[in-house]
């Protein structure tokens, strides 16, 4: 008896020991409390477990978690931005959630670009995603007014000649450029506007960046920062910046996920800005970015259970509906958009792009793994030389087209 009270007893030390360690990149305050607040849901469902919570900045995630990794010091759960899902699924770093997925009674109500997305890797499922995020473009109707400018643009010509009629205003810029981290869908949306096409690469895997169509679109972007139409400082502007610089009424656009209407609309009145489908080019076409992010658990977890126990509750229908509603993503269930909170005017201009056939969501090439350094080091800093001059955008294009058409080939080499 007193040999099983004591088994007993070590058992229940143990598992009241249990510390899941979980890493956030994609922080916020707001985004930090909404998720502090799921897991401590999770931690009094599952008395004894702890979630101790590392939150990294955005603008140095990818460098700060590899080294992380690299030191071993890998997290039980980590939130995966889809641009980084392939070097981690590659490097045999993540473990595999379908066994999970085939046991979840939720399974059966995500929709099906949530687990299109999830096997993105290898048609593995190693992330659940939580959330989509899909641009589209803000716009300050009292700058628009004030600026002379009557029509919401919807080409590239509209777009370039409201900038140049709101930059002619004392202290204004036309479009909230962002020039630093994050800043490639930016580059991606106006170069494949201009283009026609959002095909990355050519059917024999050579990068369409360095195309004369990609060409025009880099230059217009260059062009616009060149000629004043864009905050000088926005030459190192990453998520916060352009969102802050478009509330304070700095500049007129911004090209935007639902998330940056957490702090726009508790900064401005919802009849001062709108928001609508991204300017379409000279093909009568528009493509914005799609992208994800969600949740992926390491191989390396010495308590997986626990560790999709707590995945599965932050992927909940509940927990993910207020998730997405707090950061401003769309959720993965099927129906969300009926929720009054996703039905509201302010999330017309996404579905409106959605709906409208001639828009195509632009999913970034994430199934190479050299793709989250191409995205996180090498496009912020040839893309801020070639804003300030220093290269041309024939030159932008080289670059960047010399780096993906190998990492393409190979990748077609192994998955014929």
């Amino acid at each position: 008896m007193l040999a099983g009270a004591a088994s007993l007893a070590l058992a229940g030390h143990a598992y009241a020991d249990t510390t899941l360690k979980l890493v956030e990149v994609i922080t916020s305050p707001d985004r930090t409390a909404t998720l502090k607040t799921l897991v401590k849901e999770y931690e009094d469902a599952n008395p004894g477990v702890n979630v101790e919570i590392t939150s990294l900045p955005w603008g140095q995630a990818f460098e700060k978690f590899a080294t992380m990794v690299s030191a071993g010091q890998t997290p039980d759960v980590v939130e995966m931005p889809d641009t980084w899902l392939t070097l981690y699924a590659n490097n045999g770093a993540l473990e595999s959630l379908e066994p999970y997925l085939k046991d979840w009674d939720a399974t059966e109500n995500l929709n099906a670009r949530a687990l299109e997305f999830a096997r993105s890797a290898g048609n593995e499922a190693y992330m659940l995603p939580y959330g989509f995020y899909l641009r589209a473009m803000f716009y300050n109707k009292k700058l628009f007014k004030e600026a002379g400018v009557t029509e919401v643009p919807k080409t590239l010509e509209d777009f370039r000649e409201a900038a140049k009629k709101v930059s002619a205003l004392p202290g204004k810029s036309g479009y909230c450029l962002r020039g630093g981290p994050g800043g490639l869908n930016g580059w991606v949306m106006f170069g494949a506007a201009a283009a026609g096409s959002n095909d990355f690469f050519t059917k024999d895997g050579k990068s369409t960046f360095d195309s004369d169509g990609w060409v025009k679109g880099l230059k217009y972007l260059t062009d616009l920062y060149k000629e004043g139409l864009a905050p000088k400082d926005s030459l190192n502007w990453g998520f916060n910046e352009i969102v802050a610089g478009f509330y304070s009424g700095t500049c007129a656009m911004l090209d935007q996920d639902p998330d940056a209407l957490i702090a726009i609309s508790s900064r401005m009145k919802a009849e001062d800005f709108g928001i609508t489908t991204m300017p379409k080019g000279p093909s009568g076409k528009a493509f914005p970015t799609i992208g994800y992010a969600g949740w992926s658990m390491f191989k390396s977890s010495e308590h997986k259970d626990e560790a999709w126990k707590l995945i599965s509750h932050l992927e909940s229908k509940d927990a993910n509906l207020t998730w997405n509603k707090r950061i401003g993503a769309l959720p993965i269930y099927k129906g969300a958009e009926s929720d009054p909170f996703f039905a509201s005017d302010q999330f017309k201009g996404w579905f409106a792009e959605l709906s409208d056939p001639d828009v195509h969501p632009t999913v970034m090439p994430t199934h190479l793994e050299e793709f989250a350094f191409f995205k996180d080091s090498l496009v912020i800093r040839t893309s801020q030389e070639a804003l300030l001059g220093r290269i041309t955008p024939e030159e932008l294009g080289k670059q960047w087209a010399d780096y993906l058409t190998p990492a393409q080939q190979k990748w077609m080499a192994t998955n014929p």
